[in-house]
Order: structure tokens, then C-alpha cells, then sequence
């Protein structure tokens, strides 16, 4: 495989949502510590993030809804390695100055040739960028990461929309979610797959069937879910 062996790791809702609601205010990050019911087994998803890859990715939408921007701390520095996608962009020079000292190398991925991680990379010898001129290859790019850069797992912890794009890209080989009790809802509520619906008989190809690996009981009513992703979907002939 020319590529990373890539697992999607998420906090979810037993719905599926990723997110509290649907705006940036609200995120589990924040919300799932002050609920009671949920807050008292959260820490154990935080547990098990410790023990991912040494190379995550990201979005900058992600980074900037967690605070980068305008957190005024100075950050402990991790050996974790980070991938991060953002072209509008949505981290600006505080955000991508905080990732920069925060993680040991910064892996910035954009289409924005004004993105503020150009400025700072003389200040930051450990901000990689790739560019791409008008929309990011992600093939391209998780090819570079192997052969580049040495990364030979990557852990994905992006967005509903960016987690489609791999998914039915077949760029995702694992998938281990910590499933937390409760229900969410909400139509525009981000869900661990968004991107765009499914919308003819063809598109049941972009459809990934899962072999569970792994189901773990945690405390609290939490459970731990690892799937291997069948990435080659096979679809029978409708019948009448």
C-alpha cells in the first residue's frame, strides 16, 4: 500500500453525532464534560486518544472550533505529528502559531497560498506545507505523508464532511468509535459521515460494509466499537 494504514477515530453520540449541535459554540469536546450521565466516562475516550498514532489529521475548521485561535496558554509540547487541512483558512496567525509550538512537526495542507503558516514557517522550521493549486488530492497527499515524511498510520479525527470524503474515497482502513450514552438529533447536527447524500442505485458502491474487530464494555455505559472497512463494495444485481 503506497499510502498510511488509516484509522477513523471518534467520539460519537449512540446517533451518531459528532457534535452537540450546529453551531460552533456547542461541540463534546466542551458540552459532554458538563452533562451528567455523559461526563462521568468522557475521560475514557481521552484515554484511549493517548494511545493513537503518532501522526493525526485534522481540519483547520476542527482546530478553530476547539479553541486554537484564541487560546492565550503557552502549549506543552507533544510528539504527536499533525496533519491539517484548512484552505479558507480557518486558523489564523494565533491558531497556526499555538498548533506550530503545541505539536512536533505541523503538516499544513491548503490551496490558500496566503495562509498564515507561510509567514510563520521561517519563524517554525517544523511547518511542512503542501499546496495545491486548486483543490487538495487527497490521494497525493497520503501518498506524500508515507513516502515523504515516514508516516506509516495516520489517525483521522475530522469532520462529518471530510470523514465522507475519505470514506468513499476508500481512504479509511479502521474505524474505532467510543460510543457515548446518549442521543443527540438534529438534522444539521454533524454526524461521524456527512458530506452529500446517497441519491441512485449506482452511489450503493460508495456504501462501506464494516467486520467488527473489537467491542470493548467500558464504565459508565460507554462502549468501544473497532471495525476493519471493506473498502471494495460488491453489489448484487437488483432483484424483482
Amino acid at each position: 500500500m503506497d499510502r498510511p494504514y488509516n484509522t477513523l477515530f471518534m467520539l460519537s453520540s449512540l446517533d451518531g453525532k459528532i457534535s452537540t449541535g450546529d453551531v460552533d459554540t456547542l461541540d463534546t469536546d466542551l458540552d459532554f464534560k458538563r452533562i451528567h450521565g455523559i461526563k462521568e466516562g468522557v475521560k475514557q475516550y481521552y484515554d484511549l486518544e493517548k494511545t493513537t498514532d503518532f501522526y493525526s489529521l485534522n481540519s483547520g475548521k476542527v482546530m478553530a472550533k476547539i479553541g486554537a485561535n484564541v487560546r492565550t496558554t503557552e502549549p506543552k509540547k507533544i510528539q504527536c505529528n499533525f496533519i491539517i487541512i484548512d484552505n479558507k483558512p480557518h486558523l489564523d496567525d494565533k491558531g497556526t502559531e499555538y498548533m506550530a509550538k503545541w505539536v512536533k512537526t505541523l503538516y499544513l495542507v491548503t490551496t490558500n497560498k496566503n495562509h498564515p503558516a507561510y509567514k510563520l514557517k521561517e519563524k517554525y522550521p517544523n511547518i511542512e506545507i503542501i499546496y495545491y493549486e486548486n483543490s487538495v488530492d487527497l490521494s497525493d497527499m497520503f501518498s506524500k505523508m508515507k513516502k515523504m515524511f515516514g508516516a506509516k498510520r495516520i489517525t483521522i479525527q475530522s469532520g462529518g464532511t471530510l470523514n465522507a470524503e475519505f470514506l468513499r474515497q476508500g481512504f479509511i482502513d479502521e474505524v474505532s468509535i467510543v460510543i457515548a450514552p446518549c442521543l443527540i438529533g438534529g438534522n444539521n447536527t454533524q454526524s461521524l459521515i456527512g458530506g452529500e447524500s446517497l441519491h441512485n442505485e449506482e452511489d450503493l458502491l460508495k456504501i462501506k460494509s464494516l467486520e467488527l474487530v473489537k467491542s470493548t464494555t467500558l464504565e459508565n455505559s460507554y462502549i468501544h466499537l473497532i471495525y476493519k472497512v471493506i473498502n471494495e463494495t460488491k453489489l448484487d444485481k437488483k432483484s424483482l
